[in-house]
This record gives structure tokens, C-alpha cells and sequence, in this order.
């Protein structure tokens, strides 16, 4: 089990890609939080096994159809135990 930090920029808001993403994490078994930035990006954190956080971190690479990548960004992080996987919304 290893935990991932995520920044997506580019047309990444108003694309329903939190809606998207959640649904996908539900599906593959990761856990974590998405939520949108005041600067325009995406912010992820997932947790999960080896094989799950690289489909994962591949479909964040594509996002749903409206988006528009323009990078990704991935980074390592402590593990937080989170027990599902939850939009955040502020």
C-alpha cells in the first residue's frame, strides 16, 4: 500500500472530473480525496496498491472527455489510511 499526491493543471474544472475521478477510484479500489484549487488545477491524493496507483495515475493522464492535460504532476506521500474515496468540495 502506498499513498500518491497528484496536481492535474489545464482545463480540469467544470469537466466533471472529480465526479469522474471518484467513480473510477471506486471502481479500482483507491482510496483518497479529490478536490479543485483555487488556481485552476486539481488536487488528488490517492492511496492504494502498486498495480491499482499506476492505472490510476495513467487514467488521470487522460481524464474524462471535456478535459483538456496539460501535466501531471505525481509526488510521494505518507500514508493517511483513508477508508474510501471522497470529492472534496469548499
Amino acid at each position: 500500500m502506498k499513498h500518491i499526491n497528484i496536481r492535474v493543471t489545464g482545463k480540469v474544472q467544470g469537466v466533471s472530473f472529480r465526479e469522474t475521478t471518484k467513480a473510477i477510484a471506486d471502481q479500482m479500489g483507491v482510496r483518497g480525496i479529490v478536490k479543485n484549487e483555487k488556481d485552476g488545477t486539481l488536487y488528488l491524493e490517492a492511496e492504494g496498491d502498486d498495480a491499482s496507483l499506476e492505472v490510476f495515475e495513467e487514467w488521470c493522464n487522460e481524464g474524462p472527455d471535456r478535459a483538456k492535460i496539460e501535466t501531471v504532476e505525481v509526488t510521494p506521500g505518507e500514508l493517511k489510511g483513508y477508508r474510501n474515496f471522497e470529492i472534496i468540495k469548499k
